[in-house]
């Protein structure tokens, strides 16, 4: 495989992880023209594992370590762990996913390879933190979801926490694993040195609540479901099918009125703004539903779209490939596998590298 075009080509990621979190991240590294080498195991990524209509192949595998290299070592014989040693003297990042207390076990933790290269950029990702109470558990997505309380922010108003399907907080994570490479990667061409990153679940599932930890001193701690919108942003049934409605600003809700017939609400003092009109949501989702019951989501969606409202229609995984591939940017493309680092995409277009 030759080394991808792109701001991080030359630079060699030796990728320990296991799952989805840590894989995809060093596969953002990938997008980015790094050469990632992915190191497991005998037994493999348990990813591998999972269910899949391809045969011998796991299509969740596929998709999270695209663009790598790979190669099996058992890190608890010598002759593995010296190899791994050899690769660190050249490697420019090393990853890894496991509890705390294993890197030291295995022989490499970040003093140990520190040692071998000092340049080398060392991102540890763990489920809850390096150090606490809780260190030593394993983490995963939907149970850091329940413990930060994203799961109790899920749901209906009045209805039981749900967690948010598809891996969101792993994907959030991963992203923020690229980000902390690259800017450790930058500071490493103006220091000369290395350093050791920390990253886990917990962190992410805080960060990407930040907005939900500010409170006033006034204000009560429990959970609102409704975006501060009281229930008029949000996903609506149609005539066929599901349609997100997006009315924070007068801008958007005066645009609604007009659309579902009732303009003379976007003048109502009640409805005059966003704060105004959650409070008087309980009248006001009911006839926004009787009006949505007039068409289906794709003629309220164009319609919508003609008067600069936001909206879409809730879609499946199958339309909603093909509304970006055709409509928007053309952001998929048909590969077989095996696929090598050229074949596959990035998140962020380059112009210049």
């Amino acid at each position: 495989m030759t080394t991808a075009a792109g701001p991080l080509g030359g630079v060699t990621v030796l990728d320990l992880c296991s799952y989805l979190a840590g894989p995809y991240g060093c596969t953002l590294l990938a997008d980015l023209g790094a050469t990632v080498i992915k190191i497991e195991s005998p037994q493999g990524d348990m990813l591998r594992q999972f269910p899949s209509s391809l045969t011998g192949e796991s299509r969740f595998f596929l998709g999270t370590n695209r663009g790598k290299r790979a190669l099996a070592l058992d890190l608890k014989q010598p002759e593995g762990l010296a190899i791994l040693h050899r690769m660190v003297e050249t490697a420019d990042v090393l990853v890894e996913n496991f509890r705390p207390s294993v890197p030291a076990r295995l022989g490499i933790d970040y003093p140990r390879l520190k040692a071998i290269n000092p340049r080398l950029v060392y991102c540890g990702l763990t489920g809850y933190g390096d150090s606490g109470p809780l260190s030593e558990k394993g983490g995963f997505d939907q149970v850091l979801q329940c413990l930060s309380g994203i799961a109790v922010f899920q749901g209906a108003t009045t209805g039981k926490p749900q967690v948010v399907l598809g891996s969101v907080l792993d994907y959030f994570t991963s992203a923020l694993l690229a980000y902390g490479v690259a800017a450790a990667l930058f500071h490493r061409e103006r220091s000369g040195q290395g350093q050791y990153l920390s990253l886990s679940l917990l962190r992410s599932a805080l960060t990407i609540q930040a907005g939900r930890f500010v409170w006033a001193e006034s204000e009560g701690r429990d959970v609102v479901r409704d975006s501060g919108a009281g229930g008029l942003t949000g996903i609506h049934p149609t005539k066929d099918g599901w349609l997100y409605i997006s009315v924070h600003s007068n801008h958007f809700f005066a645009a609604l009125c007009e659309l579902i017939g009732r303009p003379e609400l976007a003048r109502d003092p009640r409805c005059e703004t966003m704060r105004s009109r959650a409070a008087y949501a309980a009248e006001l989702v009911p006839e926004l539903r009787s009006a949505l019951a007039a068409r289906n989501a794709l003629e309220w969606e164009e319609l919508f779209g003609e008067r600069r409202a936001l909206c879409l229609g809730a879609a499946n995984r199958g339309s909603t490939i093909i509304y970006l591939s055709f409509v928007i940017l053309t952001l998929f493309r048909l590969v077989r596998a095996p696929l090598s680092a050229r074949e596959t995409g990035g998140e962020c277009l380059f112009f210049e590298t």
